[in-house]
């Protein structure tokens, strides 16, 4: 089922074909996906704690720290209020990708169910996922957590994504508890990779039109690079 590579991205076989047209419901990654930034970092930069969350980060994408002790660290670092997160939230509208808001509304024309997975926060995804019409309930992401006074106090390490794997376990929750037979995975990560496990996600489209990776590159199903490519192939 593995796509051929190609210079201009990857031309998909048609059994990925046949399961982008006909699948039940589609799971995007959130950041460089979904929207062209990294919410984690913007937040890290507008508290003045860029370069902290940038090592943390680095560190934990070299097997140095836990999935989760990686996350409590950035938070940390951060040292986010509940009203610095709102005001942040407020200001700063989502980044949409060229081409997302144009393939939502068509996937959603087609009855198919569309569901963010993201490993960064609800309270950022929240605006994402209203402005492109997907219930709340379609969203599994991480929770900051505060103190009654507004202080940081942590995360929810109850959502799937708080830990590593999360992303996996996120789409079978989905394929199971909604009883789909079919669900794609987008996104531009390896842990967008991960999500294609017996009882996930059936294939893997990699996205590199914010980041490019050449993991995602060569093990996705189908990489584009333009998000209108996947509006012209349902």
């Amino acid at each position: 089922m593995r796509a051929v590579s190609s210079a201009n991205g990857a031309f998909p076989t048609e059994t990925v074909l046949e399961i982008w047209r006909t699948t039940d419901a589609v799971a995007f990654d959130v950041d460089s996906t979904v929207c062209i930034d990294e919410g984690i970092d913007e937040l890290g930069e507008y508290v003045g704690a860029g370069e902290k969350v940038a090592r943390i980060t680095k560190e934990a994408m070299e097997g140095g720290l836990p999935f989760g002790e990686a996350l409590q660290r950035r938070l940390e670092a951060m040292a986010i209020s509940r009203q610095q997160l709102e005001t942040y939230v407020r200001e700063h509208p989502p980044k949409f990708s060229p081409g997302i808001k144009e393939l939502v509304a068509k996937l959603h024309a087609q009855g198919k169910d569309v569901h963010l997975v993201s490993g960064g926060f609800r309270q950022m995804i929240a605006p994402v996922a209203a402005e492109l019409g997907i219930p709340s309930e379609n969203v599994h992401a991480n929770t900051i957590v505060f103190n009654e006074d507004g202080s940081l106090k942590g995360f929810d390490d109850k959502e799937f994504t708080s830990h590593a794997g999360g992303k996996a376990e996120a789409v079978k929750f989905i394929k199971s508890t909604r009883g789909f037979k079919q669900v794609v995975m987008i996104g531009d990560g390896a842990t967008d990779l991960e999500a294609r496990v017996p009882g996930g996600a059936d294939i893997v489209i990699g996205y590199g039109g914010a980041q490019r990776r050449e993991k995602v590159v060569a093990e996705s199903d189908w990489f584009v690079t333009e998000l209108d490519t996947l509006v012209s192939a349902l």
